[in-house]
């Protein structure tokens, strides 16, 4: 008796599913990742689709613009942009709630341009830390991280990988997507922030069970002309530092180091005491100690030196003028390129930094002047990669390759799903209840929505109902397949504030802000001065997120209905 092509794509899709809601299942802990390929690989085994087709599933715009914008965060990361953001959000802090309405602002605005996955791996920590430090509860501040992350990143094509399957397979513009979404995302922040400050009033004062911290009193930081720290200064005054040897190899010194070795140099008073390198007149200009520049004594003057000499001449000879005239020159060009080099090594970082900054404008520029998604994207991070000058090899290795091959893998899961025609048949009988054109339609639609993208993860709802409600749309009276696409975008995406695991955002908050072993010890060997961790659980989380998640989706979708 064989079994039903509609039996076995159900059956593979199910074992994705497990996989990507669950990646630690006890039976077969393989992650996310590898259960994504294990549900492509069965749609495959299991005949539902065919190699061919698999191939042709995966959609290479998204992956290509997944890539170039993590490429881009990479870059941004080490420009310290998100240095930037953490001193706004602790600056001149003027309380609990104050600070409670800085982080969803911040949060929302950060993961419209980088992610909401990147702003809360890169903000979780510091607000512990302000938190520590304010002696205040971290709970609130914490579901304000990951809610705003999520209301901010509905706002763009790139601020989830949601919309970004929206932005390409409707081919809506980057500028037509903000502007359909920017008014529902800030009708939703304002109130999501309102609610937080409603439910949690009293957790923004005072943590009940803190202690106040107190600040030790530490030494000066010893810094140079760059503002930047110097680590490991001793009280005599000698200070060990490792410089990076860039332009000054001379390969006929046999103890002159090779280009990228690193070498130790003790500076005490100014001068190299002890140093490894014999001709180190011109390292790089470095203000330790007393904060004077190294430089290499000027070019003395071949007048002076033929008098030191003692010879005497009756006049200068056409020879000798020349020779003079081209010294001269050669001196001072020479004092110039150290300047020149003294400068660049100076200001190097920042004008790197600038570079960055100005780069990543233009990507957006050329966005939202509707230029093609995934190319820009790759572009720009073409772009900050040659402006580094460097390898790339180490920043290509902090790009989330696991999560390129997840979504391949989701890509064929979901097409071999589609065959079955399981998904047409729901949406065949949701479609008389899910008009768009009127608002108890877009109410079910909402509905249904969030509670597959809570169930089946917002993704594979986006590409299993996306093209279909689209559809629907296009062929109904009074609507339209990018308001439709646009709806979808907005609630798949708020969609993930109602459970701890629906969205990504929510799960790397928790897990940075779960306490370990290790932190309860530091905090008792520290007199409870270690970092203030919290453990956000499902239930905790629910409290807040089912009746803001209803709430803020309700309230942002009131933007939709009045402009279209």
């Amino acid at each position: 008796m064989s079994v039903s092509k509609e039996v076995r794509g159900c059956l593979a899709f199910a074992v994705w599913w497990v996989f990507a809601v669950f990646p630690a299942v006890p039976f077969l802990p393989i992650g996310r990742t590898a259960g994504s390929l294990l549900g492509a690989c069965l749609m495959i085994v299991l005949e539902v689709i065919s190699p061919d087709e698999a191939f042709e599933a995966v959609d290479l715009p998204i992956l290509g613009l997944l890539f170039g914008t993590m490429v881009v965060s990479v870059h941004l990361e080490r420009a310290e942009l998100f240095k930037y953001l953490r001193h706004a959000l602790s600056w001149k802090t003027r309380g609990g709630k104050d600070l409670l309405c800085r982080v969803c602002l911040l949060a929302a605005l950060s993961s419209a341009v980088f992610t909401n996955d990147t702003t809360c791996v890169v903000l979780t920590g510091f607000v512990l830390e302000i938190c520590r430090q304010k002696n205040l509860h971290p709970k609130p501040f914490l579901l304000a991280l990951a809610s705003s992350s999520n209301i901010g990143s509905a706002a763009t094509p790139i601020g989830n990988p949601q919309n970004l399957v929206i932005a390409i397979q409707s081919g809506i513009s980057f500028g037509r997507f903000l502007t359909g979404v920017l008014p529902g995302m800030v009708v939703g922040l304002v109130v999501n922030t309102s609610i937080l400050l409603l439910v949690c009033g009293r957790s923004l004062i005072r943590d009940p069970g803190g202690t106040v911290c107190t600040q030790n009193k530490s030494t000066p930081v010893q810094e140079n002309s760059r503002g930047e720290a110097l680590q490991n200064v001793p009280q005599n005054g000698r200070v060990e530092v490792e410089l990076r040897w860039i332009s000054h190899y001379n390969p006929s010194e046999s103890n002159s180091p090779t280009n990228g070795e690193i070498t130790h140099v003790y500076i005490e008073q100014g001068e190299v005491v002890g140093s490894p390198v014999q001709n180190a007149k011109s390292i790089v200009e470095s203000e330790i100690a007393t904060g004077e520049v190294f430089r290499e004594r000027p070019v003395d003057d071949i007048e002076a030196h033929a008098a030191a000499s003692g010879v005497q001449s009756d006049g200068p000879t056409p020879l000798s003028s020349v020779m003079l005239f081209g010294r001269k020159c050669a001196a001072k060009t020479g004092r110039r390129c150290k300047r020149l080099r003294a400068f660049w090594m100076k200001h190097s970082r920042r004008i790197w930094k600038i570079c960055v900054y100005l780069v990543t404008l233009g990507m957006l520029a050329a966005l939202l002047a509707g230029l093609s998604l995934p190319w820009t994207a790759i572009t720009a991070a073409v772009v900050l990669m040659v402006l580094d000058f460097s390898d790339a090899g180490p920043n290509l290795a902090k790009v989330s390759y696991s999560l390129l091959v997840f979504f391949s893998g989701m890509f064929i899961a979901t097409a071999g799903f589609n065959a079955t025609n399981a998904p047409e048949q729901f949406w065949s009988a949701v479609e008389p209840h899910a008009q768009i054109s009127t608002a108890s339609g877009v109410a079910v639609l909402s509905l249904v929505v969030t509670v597959l993208s809570n169930v089946a993860s917002n993704v594979p709802t986006v590409l299993l109902l996306g093209p279909r409600v689209a559809a629907s749309a296009a062929a109904t009276p009074g609507a339209s397949s990018e308001k439709a696409w646009l709806i979808l975008a907005w609630v798949s995406t708020v969609a993930g504030n109602l459970t701890l695991v629906g969205s990504a955002a929510n799960l790397i908050v928790c897990e940075q802000a779960r306490p370990t072993p290790s932190d309860k010890a530091l905090r008792e060997e520290r007199m409870n001065e270690g970092p203030a961790k919290y453990h956000l659980s499902f239930w905790n989380h629910l409290k807040f997120g089912f009746p803001s998640t209803l709430v803020v989706t309700a309230a942002g979708l009131v933007p939709f209905i009045r402009k279209f």
